[in-house]
């Protein structure tokens, strides 16, 4: 099962069909989704929104959408996130066009970072972001997050590694 997580502004909650056609729509604009590896066709976007069921089940953790609880608007997604082979779990977001600059993947992945530790009891966390994602390394920045290391990711090639910081710092 799926945890819901709620902040202020927010719920994170699993994926439901109704969410495809917000994120068919993400992953057809390449200049917004060229960060998650896009742009990708509607077939293979579904592939992708089955994997984020997928991961959950296999993991226990994943990706979860974002939706503003005053409207029930969908405007994102941020989870956790490790793929087969990924040196560790990352923590990752993405806001759907319209909703940027409104704090809302601070809020979400704050919400995400929370569960990590302290549900899950994870002492580390790491966010990979593809170089000239500017705003990511911004947000990850004043998440706390240092850059680490460079990772060779299969799917979209080098990654900067933001290390978070560690549960008693946040």
């Amino acid at each position: 099962m799926i945890p819901v997580l709620t902040t202020e502004r927010l719920i994170l909650r699993g994926p439901r069909e109704s969410d495809f056609e917000a994120l068919a729509a993400f992953f057809a604009d390449g200049g917004r989704s060229d960060f998650f590896g896009g742009p990708l066709t509607r077939v293979n976007a579904w592939r992708w929104f089955a994997m984020l069921l997928g991961h959950w089940q296999i993991r226990g953790f994943g990706f979860w959408m974002v939706e503003l609880r005053a409207s029930g608007q969908l405007c994102g997604m941020c989870g956790l996130w490790q793929p087969e082979g990924w040196p560790e779990p990352e923590l990752g977001w993405a806001v759907f066009e319209g909703f940027e600059g409104q704090g809302i993947a601070r809020e979400a992945a704050l919400a995400a970072r929370a569960h990590a530790y302290g549900t899950l009891g994870w002492t580390t966390l790491v966010s990979n972001i593809m170089p000239g994602n500017d705003r990511s390394i911004v947000l990850a920045e004043r998440l706390g997050a240092r850059l680490d290391r460079r990772f060779d990711n299969p799917l979209v090639g080098e990654e900067l590694v933001y290390r978070h910081p560690a549960p008693e710092a946040v």
